[in-house]
């Protein structure tokens, strides 16, 4: 049996970097993990792969649209074997990487599953006991399959298995109308591949603003996405010929026929094999650990963080989570728990969505005052030129002292630009602050002084 002051379960991103800080601290530390290749979600199923097809789909988009450019580019598709190739040797070198960093760490990496016999003692999978004063649970999320008739049996693909494509289906239903959903709708789209897109609530990215859901939609409908919205599934059903799907819309029943299905209706906290009634461990209905502002569990010293324990599925705030459990089980003093004030979101669409901070419907909700401004980007000069037309800049600040609240674009590069009001938010700045900084004519983003001198107006004529 060994024993140590620390151990994490799950080598992904909160829980590695939970063990490196944890081990920094001076903490005899483990990583348990099972999976047959390690490396966590965002490596091998998610974050990188993903957006490693994603430029490429964007470029090729690019390439077939240059002739509004006055360009004569007379051939463009997408070689799917080796754009595969590609993507496997770049997230084979970022997983050989993480491997080197667990296998190389001051922590000692236990390559097998962990199930709780009690609050301090775990069972390995290949029958060892392991204990430990704290743990770390940083298990990660599982695709989820709804109750709906038929898709269990329908066995439909997932994300993991989009991304492993190396050809282009020739159809494809995608059930669901989150960031996974649309992010791989688009990019599939653009390979070539019919999409059509059913989403259950009213707007896709049910999670971001109607405004904001709006632009996206647009641009999915301009490019030939068929997406349906406001719907209920009714069944789903595989055949010979591929899958077939059917749904009331606007109060009619609607069938859809595609060579595949993909199953993006969410994911689930990947808690379920952990016996973690055994330690005391509180969970939510959906299997999601219950935490405090420090990332403890029910048991105080066992902490949750990712994924598993939410409440926003982001790498940066897993590792923010992680970090933070590891120095707090090392007793490190005035600690600050994570700032979701500070939230930071990005969607990979093309036009990318990007959010951060505090946004109208929760200050709506919370009857918190504020002031806001947007401005179109097809009334910027460089979007224009760059013939991106889509989407908006819009802040949103304090009422009289215009302290920035937070901000929402839509649009080219909406991922790079949201990082314009990173530092702004973290140093509580004014609209004023930023508009003392330079901003670079012609630049993407010089755009966010458009509604940043708005509100700037607004305060002054204000004053008495």
């Amino acid at each position: 049996m060994k024993e140590y002051d620390f151990a994490v379960i799950g080598g992904g991103s909160a829980g590695f970097n939970a063990a490196r800080t944890a081990v920094a601290l001076g903490l005899k530390t483990a990583v348990i993990d099972g999976a047959r290749q390690l490396g966590g979600l965002c490596i091998l199923q998610g974050c990188m792969p993903s957006k490693t097809l994603l430029f490429v789909a964007e470029s090729l988009h690019h390439a077939r649209q240059s002739a509004k450019l006055g360009l004569r580019i007379s051939s463009a598709k997408a070689d799917m074997p080796t754009i595969h190739a590609r993507k496997n040797r770049i997230i084979g070198d970022f997983a050989g990487y993480r491997r080197k960093q667990l296998r190389g760490g001051k922590f000692d990496l236990v390559q097998q599953h962990a199930r709780f016999l009690d609050s301090h003692t775990v069972a390995l999978s290949d029958g060892a006991i392991l204990r430990a004063r704290h743990f770390l649970i940083g298990t990660g999320s599982r695709v989820s399959i709804p109750d709906i008739p038929g898709l269990k049996e329908a066995n439909c693909w997932t994300s993991d298995d989009v991304l492993e494509l190396d050809f282009i289906p020739k159809s494809i239903i995608i059930l669901g109308g989150g960031i996974v959903a649309c992010e791989l709708a688009q990019m599939l789209n653009r390979f070539g591949t019919k999409v059509t897109l059913i989403q259950r609530s009213p707007n896709i990215l049910r999670d971001h603003s109607a405004e904001a859901s709006i632009v996206v939609r647009r641009a999915f409908a301009d490019e030939g996405i068929e997406l349906f919205t406001a719907t209920k599934l009714q069944s789903v059903r595989r055949t010979r010929a591929g899958f077939v799907v059917t749904f009331n819309h606007n109060g009619q029943t609607v069938t859809r026929r595609a060579a595949y299905c993909l199953n993006a209706l969410g994911r689930s906290p990947n808690t379920d094999q952990l016996n973690l009634a055994a330690a005391g461990v509180k969970t939510r209905d959906n299997g999601q650990i219950v935490t405090n502002r420090w990332q403890q569990t029910s048991m105080p010293h066992i902490y949750a963080a990712g994924d598993c324990s939410g409440p926003h599925e982001i790498v940066h705030i897993a590792i923010q989570q992680g970090e933070l459990a590891a120095r707090h089980t090392a007793g490190v003093k005035k600690l600050k728990p994570v700032n979701y004030d500070l939230l930071l979101n990005v969607v990979f669409t093309d036009p990318q969505l990007a959010t951060i901070g505090r946004l109208e419907s929760g200050l709506r909700e919370k009857g918190v005052p504020y002031l806001a401004a947007s401005y179109p980007f097809n009334d910027h000069g460089k979007s224009i030129l760059m013939e991106a037309n889509y989407g908006y800049v819009k802040v949103v600040a304090a009422p009289k002292t215009g302290r920035i609240l937070g901000a929402e674009i839509v649009g080219k590069d909406a991922g790079e630009l949201i990082h314009c009001f990173s530092a702004p938010l973290a140093m509580r700045a004014t609209v004023f602050d930023m508009l003392n900084a330079p901003w670079y004519h012609p630049t993407l983003a010089e755009i966010i002084t458009y509604p940043l001198e708005e509100i700037a107006e607004r305060i002054n004529d204000a004053e008495p």
